[in-house]
């Protein structure tokens, strides 16, 4: 067999597995977490190459961070306010995936960061960003988990995206949570569960909803007893997340830089994700004692700390990139930034102009 082969059969023999004990069917986040995250085996658990600018190197798809340093450098000035404000000294990154957003943050924060702790499950990731952090040594060190209690400033980018979440269908008028079973084929079972707010009109309806992205902010809530915290990634609000139109979902897969809507094939072999309800994500917070800072596109926030400035002494390969990130029709829009705090509010800079919490 060849070692694709082994890749992609292995993954569906664990799963067809876990169906089987289950009594002959899993729910979809369950599914989700072993095909992502399965020790060895998941996506993001075996040692394929992930990130990348081009499909010719072997990877799936690219993050900010891989495009243009000028992201980080961004990104950086709201940290170093953040680290300010707050008075902390380290900085926590959740999913670190290839490391550059951790080298352009070291880079550019200097002295001002005493630690830089990655949270990440990945081991091959792990090689990865320990090779790219090489020069910054002992500043740099990585846990499989949050401790229980942490200070400082915390930075998700694309992270939130690729946490299980639950999928509900509605058939008929009737609400169904779709899950998996025998021969990796769609089950749907009739549910109480139903998506945050009512979905006008009686057509059929795919969503998701996120009970793992809301638990993880609420942990981290509870464990953070000073500092910040940023996430980026694609999403709405709730309202324009279950807008009746949306009928189809945001379930999304990545492989060789190509997208497609069907995560039951080839298991383990790419990379699933869904949109970020920053609503749910924002109520979560502020349930269990975080407050929102802001939330605002990342074309705005990026523009709040000065990419606009950097892009004018970059040379052309760099504005060119930094412009996608921006640019209304590439990730501009689609992406947002939201801010959560512990302690003292400030008038933090990435939402300076442009701040959209109102409409959360």
């Amino acid at each position: 067999m060849t070692e694709a082969g082994s890749l992609t059969s292995a993954p569906r023999m664990l799963v067809e597995k876990a169906i089987a004990r289950a009594g002959g069917r899993i729910p979809f986040d369950r599914f989700m977490a072993l095909a992502l995250y399965a020790p060895g085996l998941g996506y993001y658990a075996n040692d394929s190459r992930k990130f990348g600018t081009m499909p010719s190197s072997g990877s799936d798809f690219a993050t900010a961070p891989e495009m243009t340093p000028l992201f980080g450098a961004s990104v950086a000035e709201q940290v170093a306010d953040a680290l300010r404000a707050t008075g902390t000294d380290e900085v926590w990154e959740f999913g670190a995936g290839s490391g550059a957003l951790a080298l352009q943050l070291l880079d550019a924060l200097a002295e001002a960061v005493r630690r830089y702790t990655i949270v990440d499950l990945s081991g091959s990731l792990r090689q990865r960003q320990q090779e790219a952090l090489a020069k910054y040594g002992d500043r740099v060190r990585w846990v499989g988990e949050l401790p229980e209690r942490l200070s400082g400033v915390v930075v998700g980018n694309e992270v939130l995206d690729a946490m299980p979440v639950k999928l509900l269908v509605r058939k008929g008028g009737i609400w169904h949570e779709r899950g998996v079973g025998p021969g990796l084929e769609w089950s749907d079972r009739v549910t109480d569960l139903r998506p945050p707010i009512a979905i006008p009109g009686d057509h059929d309806y795919l969503t998701e909803i996120h009970p793992q992205a809301e638990a993880f902010v609420r942990t981290l809530a509870d464990r953070l007893e000073r500092g910040a915290a940023f996430f980026i990634d694609y999403g709405f609000g709730e309202d324009e997340y279950y807008h009746p139109q949306r009928h189809m979902g945001t379930l999304m897969c990545h492989r060789g830089h190509l997208a497609d809507t069907d995560p039951l094939r080839d298991v383990g072999h790419k990379d699933i994700t869904a949109h970020v309800n920053f609503t749910g994500l924002a109520l979560a917070a502020q349930e269990a004692g975080l407050q929102t800072l802001g939330y605002t596109s990342q074309a705005r926030f990026l523009m709040n700390c000065g990419l606009v400035a950097r892009l004018a002494q970059a040379p052309l390969e760099q504005r060119i990139a930094g412009q996608r990130l921006v640019a209304e029709h590439e990730m501009g829009e689609l992406f947002k930034v939201i801010g959560f705090h512990k302690g003292a509010f400030w008038n933090a800079r990435g939402f300076a102009e442009g701040d959209r919490t109102g409409r959360l």
